[in-house]
């Protein structure tokens, strides 16, 4: 099985010549992915082993018309955070050469790597049905819902929190 050690979304429209400097820059074959998670939306991987011999699948993968994810999987035995630091930085190079919005990395290391609901949206009632929940007293457990781990970066835990507080919940 497949398990996300990072995964970075972005969208706009890519040309053929985009996409084939991204399968050479990645080293990707250009076959889709036929195992984990959302392996319907690949269309190239490749496999690579780091230096603790973790074996993992850096994966291409489109959403809708312009979107795009690139996913650094594992099989079991997690990446080392030199690894993953590593790819981080060739997903935000290949986003920003290729003109790609950014829309978040997962996990987050920066506050831009954090999906933020635009204001004006966040702005209109919602129904109050479903709407609340009860969290923890100490914010250490608060972590966890946000999708964080307890030693995320602060800047990261102040956008989640943030996020949180424009809720009507």
């Amino acid at each position: 099985m497949l398990w996300p050690a990072l995964r970075a979304l972005s969208h706009e429209e890519l040309t053929s010549n985009q996409l084939h400097w991204l399968s050479n820059a990645f080293q990707l074959t250009d076959a889709p992915r036929v195992e984990g998670p959302a392996a319907a939306q690949s269309i190239a991987h490749g496999s690579l082993t780091d230096e603790s011999g973790a074996r993992l699948v850096l994966d291409l993968a489109r959403t809708g018309e312009s979107g795009w994810v690139f996913t650094l999987f594992h099989t079991g035995q997690q990446p080392s955070a030199g690894t993953v630091e590593a790819h981080r930085a060739l997903f935000r190079d290949a986003i920003d050469r290729l003109g790609l919005t950014l829309v978040e990395i997962t996990p987050a290391a920066t506050a831009d790597e954090v999906l933020v609901t635009p204001p004006e949206a966040a702005e209109v009632p919602e129904s109050t049905l479903g709407t609340h929940w009860h969290l923890p007293d100490e914010l250490d457990g608060v972590w966890p819902h946000l999708g964080l781990r307890k030693d995320a970066p602060r800047e990261v835990k102040e956008v989640k929190l943030r996020e949180l507080m424009r809720t009507p919940a």
